[in-house]
């Protein structure tokens, strides 16, 4: 697992050593174990290493035999090995063991084609010398990020993280209005936007091809579900195990230690119990708690599961100072403010691991494809909901609202049920700020630009939707999910606190292999009555023992409000209400302090507005004022 960056003029000029420099250093923390830099005329490459395979023979940039193809790599190709064998078949010759030279010889037996060969996390640069032309990839789930931005009109600039683009001089900071928008619809910016005006993302499953005449931007993973007929469940289930098997089995993959983020879910304790069977090496467990949080902590059930497959278990209780003090370089770490409020704990779990190893996997990645939120239970409701006559649903609604003060999930989508238009109902369930509450937050000149883009929130989940517009809602949110607020939240939020650790995070239940198989299942496998992850719970069985399947699951709940209201209440305060505070450029101030007094004095559930909120000073503070 590395960090990477780049310089490519469209007129061909040298690129400065000296500011490659600084883009690659600040990307020391996602390689600390080795640097290295590709210059020739028009083109910079950077590297900063975490040896993860081929200790010795891995170092980059990497080159074929003749020089003519220069390569930078951020990931794992989990196939390497069997890519590797299949490529000497084809008179390729190899000078490392790494998986990273696989790459290499993929693009010249098969070029952009080699996309769709690699199974794993990867984000990379690939410097073709006599064609004269750049290409970066991205991989299929968008796992590991890809920022790229044009500066001076004529230097593309790509990396790992943003901060090393920043680090370029008319690289600009100011603030995207249109994605802050999205920002306060969704609780995160989706691809290809970041709150960064002209700095974007390269989408999951997305290349683009770099050349003195412009940017192409392809979709390399264009697999669209299609439903499987007239296959049992039984033999359904042996099929999924198996996928789930070889996925964990070719990440356990390592030539260093490998660990596991342990909770007390069915999801993780799988693939401990998955582990255990495929390594006799030792298996090393984390495990985060927090002060206040009892009801909900997982320390106790994840120790138990840990001690059940013989793993080497470390835990640790978080306390409101830590997160208070951590928040001084939160922002720093994730670059784009979300509204997670679980976010900032992946790094403290990151933290603990990177005592005893460079590598984890995680269960992150089943609850999207496999319908286990609450919200999907909704959408499923709303099939029905939105077919009854608009004068039952308006009197349901305001009944529903009226009794219902605080619970701001239910509250979210009981507005959005009676809406018959698809893809406007997905955006109001995503909607923690509903559009009448972003027109009392923004300021007016806010408001003022948005209307003069023309863009609303929903056009930002468009392209997704239009993919699987013609199957079931469910199956269409899903669907978006697993390719919208996964890479864009969770799995950014995972890289980049585990990458601020030094530490490689997996996650197997995103093999894309899994994907794409559990897409072509019924949405009513998935969620079947009220029970989300139907088959994927039946297929645990063979992994656990029954009852550990079926526990009512925790989640990854922590006291963040409590916290809020309490020991945590003046630094909140602090932020978002003193007199210098940025949020105040461009949201209503008297609007604030209305939520805040809502929510303090326990008549409206805030939390996560106020949260959103903060991360969003946080990071303005950070990055644009800084």
């Amino acid at each position: 697992m590395c960090g990477i960056c780049g310089i490519f003029d469209f007129r061909g000029a040298p690129v400065d050593r000296d500011r490659l420099e600084k883009m690659t250093s600040i990307l020391s923390h996602r390689g600390p174990d080795g640097t290295g830099r590709y210059i020739s005329e028009g083109i910079g490459l950077g590297h900063r290493r975490l040896s993860i395979i081929d200790l010795e023979g891995g170092a980059q940039p990497i080159s074929n035999e003749q020089g003519s193809i220069q390569l930078v790599f951020n990931g794992e190709i989990y196939n390497f090995v069997e890519l590797r064998e299949e490529l000497k078949e084809h008179g390729h010759k190899f000078k490392t063991r790494s998986d990273t030279e696989v790459i290499i010889h993929g693009y010249e037996q098969w070029g952009i084609d080699c996309l769709n060969h690699f199974n794993g996390i990867f984000a990379f640069a690939l410097w073709n010398q006599k064609k004269k032309q750049l290409l970066i990839a991205r991989d299929h789930l968008g796992i590991k990020p890809l920022y790229y931005t044009v500066v001076e009109k004529n230097r593309f600039l790509f990396a790992s993280e943003i901060k090393s683009l920043l680090t370029y001089p008319g690289c600009t900071k100011e603030v995207d209005i249109t994605a802050l928008e999205q920002l306060f619809t969704f609780r995160f910016v989706p691809s290809p936007n970041t709150l960064f005006k002209n700095i974007k993302k390269v989408p999951p499953g997305h290349c683009m091809i770099i050349t003195s005449e412009g940017m192409e931007l392809k979709r390399y993973w264009n697999k669209i579900p299609k439903e499987v007929t007239g296959i049992s469940e039984p033999d359904l289930i042996k099929s999924y195990q198996a996928l789930v098997e070889d996925a964990v089995r070719l990440q356990l993959r390592s030539d260093v230690p490998v660990g596991l983020f342990l909770s007390s879910g069915v999801d993780s304790s799988s693939i401990l119990s998955i582990m255990r069977k495929n390594t006799h090496k030792p298996i090393y467990t984390f495990t985060i708690g927090f002060e206040g949080g009892e009801q909900t902590n997982e320390t106790d059930d994840a120790r138990a599961i840990a001690k059940m497959f013989g793993a080497e278990h470390t835990e640790l209780i978080l306390t409101p100072a830590d997160y208070e003090k951590y928040y001084e370089r939160y922002l720093w770490d994730i670059e784009e403010p979300v509204g997670n409020e679980s976010a900032a704990a992946f790094y403290f779990v990151s933290k603990l691991a990177s005592e005893k190893v460079k590598v984890v996997l995680t269960g992150q990645g089943a609850d999207e494809p496999w319908a286990g939120y609450h919200r999907y239970i909704g959408v499923k409701l709303s099939q029905i909901y939105s077919k009854l006559p608009p004068f039952v649903t308006e009197n349901l609604l305001k009944k529903i609202i009226s009794v219902l003060p605080r619970n701001e999930r239910l509250k979210r989508g009981s507005n959005s049920l009676s809406e018959r238009d698809i893809l406007t109902r997905f955006t109001n369930i995503y909607s923690f700020y509903s559009k009448e509450m972003k027109s009392g937050l923004f300021q007016d000149w806010v408001k003022n630009e948005l209307r003069t883009s023309g863009v609303e929130a929903k056009d930002a989940i468009e392209r997704l939707q239009s993919d699987v517009r013609n199957l079931d809602p469910l199956t269409q949110m899903l669907y978006i999910d697993t390719r919208a607020s996964l890479p864009d939240d969770l799995l950014m939020v995972g890289d980049k606190t585990s990458m601020a650790n030094s530490i490689e995070a997996r996650v197997p239940f995103l093999d894309y292999r899994l994907i794409e198989f559990i897409e072509t299942l019924p949405s009513n496998l998935k969620l079947k009555g009220l029970q989300g992850k139907y088959l994927h719970k039946k297929a645990a069985e063979k992994w656990l023992p029954k009852k550990m399947v079926y526990i009512k699951k925790k989640g990854f709940a922590n006291p963040v409000d409590k916290w809020m209201r309490g020991k945590m209440k003046s630094y909140i305060d602090e932020c978002l209400l003193g007199d210098n505070s940025a949020v105040r450029k461009y949201f209503n101030a008297d609007y604030i302090k209305r939520l805040t007094t809502l929510h303090n004095e326990g008549k409206e559930d805030y939390m996560r507005h106020i949260y959103l909120l903060v991360t969003f000073e946080l990071w303005h503070n950070r990055f644009i004022d800084n």
